[in-house]
C-alpha cells in the first residue's frame, strides 16, 4: 500500500458532515487574526521569491501566496457572504475531497512552516501560522502523512519519539558518562541523573542517545569544564515535539507535560533545551498556551547556556584548535521565530579561528529544507532534498569545512544535503565546536578532540 493509496481511501471515507467539521476547526484554530490574514494578501510576489520551494523548483504551486490561496477559497466558501453569495468572484470554492487534498499538498507538501514568507510580506500575513492551523484541521480529519503522526505516537506512548526504553537510556548514559571521564581526564566528570535541587535540567534529542551520543558527550564536556550544577532526567528527557508539526495542540501539550513534570519531580531552576530548533520553539514559546500554564520557572535554550558560560569567564577555549572555515546554520524555530540569534555566533566568534557567514544570514537566512516534520515525512523526501539545495548552494559559497547547525532535525537534512549535493562538509553542532576547542586543566598535554558526529 502506498501512501497515496492510502491517502486516497482516507479522502473517500470522509464525509459532508467530516468537511464540515473541519472548516469549523480550521476557524476556531484561526481565530480573528488569522481570519483577517486570509483576506489581507496582495499577491504582489515578494513571498515567491523568499520560499525555498518555489526557488527550487519554480512551480506556481509553491508560491506561499498560492498556498494561502488554496487554504483562503475553503474558508471563504463557508465563512463569507460574498463567497457564499458570489464564490467566483470571491475566490471561494466548497472545501470537498478536492480541495482537502489540494490542503494536503500545500500545508504538508510544500511548506515547512519556516515563516521566511511571513518576514518578506508587505502585509504581514502569518503564513505559517495559517499553515499549521490548515494543519490541525487535516490532522482531525485523519488526513496527516501517517508516519509523522506515528512520531507523535511514539512520544505520546513511550515517553520519547524513538521508543527509547529507560534501561537503554540509563545504560547509554553511564556509557557516555565513562567516555567522557577518558576525553577530559577527569574521573569526576559525571553526567547526573534525576539530581534534587539542580541548577539546571538539561534536555535531549532522542537521536544523540541513538545515532549521536558523542553530541551528548561534548555537551556533558561543556557543563563539566563549567562546573555546572546539571542534571538530566530519567523520564521525561526528550526535548522534541512534533506535536507542534501536526498541529493537534492537545497531543502536543500532552508531550509538553512530560519536562514540566520533570521539572517538577527534581525541582530544578531552568530547563535547557539542547540544540534543537523546534524543541526549543515548543517548549519556550507554544507550551504555556497549550497548556494553559506560565512555567514557574526559566526556559532557555543550551546556546544561551553556553555563551552565558563565556561572559562569567567559566569556559577556556584555544580558537587555534579548530582551524577550518567554519559557517552557521541558522534553524528557523531558533532564529527567526525563536529570537535566538547572537549566542551562537559569539560563542563561533570565541572557538574558531574563520568563521564566515552564510548569505543571507540570521532571521532572513533560508530553510534547510528539513523542519516542519518534513524529515518525518517520507512521501515528500524527493521534494525535500530538491528543496534543500538553495541551502546547498548557500553552504557551498562559503567555502567552508565545518557547518554548524544548532538543531538534530537540521543536522539530518544538512547530512543529506552533503551526500546529494557533494558538498565536502562537516556538519557539528555547537556544543561540539565549543567541546573542541575547549582547554581543559585536566587534560593531557597535546590530547586529540573526540571526532565531532556528522
Amino acid at each position: 500500500m502506498t501512501d497515496i493509496d492510502s491517502l486516497d481511501r482516507r479522502l473517500e471515507r470522509l464525509t459532508d458532515a467530516d468537511l464540515a467539521r473541519g472548516l469549523d476547526i480550521f476557524r476556531d484554530r484561526l481565530g480573528a487574526a488569522g481570519a483577517a490574514w486570509l483576506q489581507t494578501c496582495v499577491r504582489c510576489g515578494l513571498c515567491a521569491e523568499s520560499c525555498h520551494y518555489f526557488l527550487a523548483d519554480g512551480e506556481t504551486a509553491s508560491i506561499p501566496a498560492h498556498k494561502l490561496e488554496q487554504v483562503a477559497a475553503g474558508f471563504r466558501g463557508r465563512f463569507t457572504p460574498l463567497g457564499r453569495l458570489a464564490p467566483a468572484l470571491a475566490g471561494a470554492r466548497p472545501f470537498d475531497r478536492a480541495l482537502a487534498r489540494a490542503w494536503v499538498e500545500a500545508a504538508f507538501g510544500r511548506c515547512s512552516a519556516c515563516g521566511r514568507c511571513s518576514l518578506n510580506c508587505t502585509t504581514g500575513v502569518n503564513v505559517a501560522a495559517v499553515m499549521r492551523a490548515a494543519r490541525a484541521t487535516l490532522t482531525e480529519l485523519g488526513l496527516i502523512p501517517a508516519d509523522l503522526q506515528q512520531v507523535v505516537t511514539t512520544a505520546l506512548e513511550t515517553g520519547n519519539n524513538m521508543a527509547i526504553s529507560r534501561e537503554d537510556w540509563l545504560d547509554t548514559l553511564q556509557w557516555i558518562e565513562e567516555e567522557t571521564q577518558a576525553a577530559v581526564g577527569d574521573p569526576a566528570a559525571r553526567i547526573p541523573v534525576d539530581r534534587q535541587g539542580a541548577n539546571i535540567l538539561f534536555t535531549v534529542n532522542p537521536r544523540e542517545p541513538k545515532f549521536f551520543p558523542l553530541g551528548l558527550q561534548a555537551s556533558a564536556t561543556v557543563f563539566h569544564a563549567a562546573g555546572e550544577d546539571w542534571t538530566v532526567a530519567s523520564e521525561g528527557w526528550d526535548l522534541t515535539n512534533y506535536g507542534l508539526f501536526s498541529g493537534n495542540n492537545a497531543e502536543a501539550g500532552a508531550i509538553a507535560r512530560n519536562l514540566l513534570d520533570s521539572m517538577e519531580r527534581l525541582g530544578c531552576r531552568t530547563l535547557v533545551i539542547g540544540e534543537c530548533g523546534h524543541g526549543f520553539a515548543a517548549a519556550r514559546w507554544e507550551s504555556a498556551e497549550w497548556l494553559r500554564q506560565r512555567p514557574l520557572f526559566r526556559i532557555i535554550s543550551f546556546l544561551e547556556l553556553m555563551e552565558s558560560y563565556f561572559r562569567q569567564g567559566r569556559l577556556r577555549v584555544d580558537p587555534a584548535r579548530v582551524t577550518d572555515r567554519v559557517t552557521l546554520h541558522d534553524p528557523c524555530n531558533t532564529v527567526r521565530q525563536g529570537g535566538v540569534s547572537e549566542p551562537q555566533r559569539a560563542i563561533l566568534r570565541r572557538c574558531v579561528t574563520d568563521f564566515v557567514e552564510m548569505t543571507p544570514h540570521g532571521a532572513d537566512n533560508f530553510c534547510c529544507g528539513g523542519g516542519g516534520g518534513q524529515l518525518a515525512m517520507a512521501e515528500y523526501r524527493d521534494k525535500r532534498l530538491q528543496a534543500g539545495c538553495i541551502k546547498a548552494e548557500q553552504i557551498r559559497a562559503t567555502g567552508a569545512r565545518i557547518v554548524a547547525a544548532p538543531c538534530h532535525n537540521c543536522i539530518d537534512q544538512l547530512m543529506e544535503l552533503n551526500r546529494e549535493y557533494k558538498l565536502g562538509v562537516r556538519i557539528m553542532t555547537v556544543a561540539e565546536i565549543v567541546s573542541d576547542a575547549l582547554v581543559l586543566p585536566a587534560a593531557a598535554p597535546g590530547k586529540e578532540s573526540h571526532e565531532p558526529a556528522s
